[in-house]
């Protein structure tokens, strides 16, 4: 392989991994606001950060690839880039982890509805040391009529 062909291999592994970075920037901007949009239970701008994050996801798989093909072409280029590559892999952690986060409250929440929708279904909540009319022990709520008009 000639030496300018090496060098030019060189600078484009070096730029796609820039790219790779800004790109891992941007997911973990995407990532804080939707955050921001979990905790406002924003279902819009829920719905932007999910598609923004999708796309981010993508470009990030297609860089990955062009810098893998980069690699085999060119291996000692591995050196060069070393550093920067290391720094995209820290940040990726850094997003696995706001993920994790977002998805976490994305369980809790659920859990709350769920929890609430088992009560309103007369089928939820703790049942311990509840009684009914006639005294027995409940296990479980019902929905029952109070009064009638």
């Amino acid at each position: 392989m000639g030496k300018l062909l090496h060098h030019e291999l060189e600078a484009a592994l070096a730029a796609v991994v820039e790219d790779l970075s800004r790109s891992v920037t941007e997911l973990a901007a995407t990532l804080a606001d939707e955050r921001e949009a979990l905790i406002a239970a924003d279902a819009l701008a829920l719905d932007r950060t999910g598609e923004r994050k999708q796309a981010l996801m993508r470009q990030l798989e297609q860089l990955d690839a062009e810098r893998v093909q980069m690699l085999k072409l060119e291996p000692a280029a591995a050196a060069r880039v070393e550093t920067r590559w290391r720094e995209v892999l820290e940040q990726l952690r850094r997003c696995h982890e706001l993920n994790q986060r977002n998805g976490n409250l994305v369980s809790q929440r659920l859990t709350q509805v769920r929890e609430a929708l088992a009560v309103l279904a007369g089928q939820g909540g703790d049942a311990k040391g509840l009684y009914g009319p006639a005294g027995e022990v409940r296990t479980a709520l019902r929905s029952h009529h109070l009064a009638s008009a």
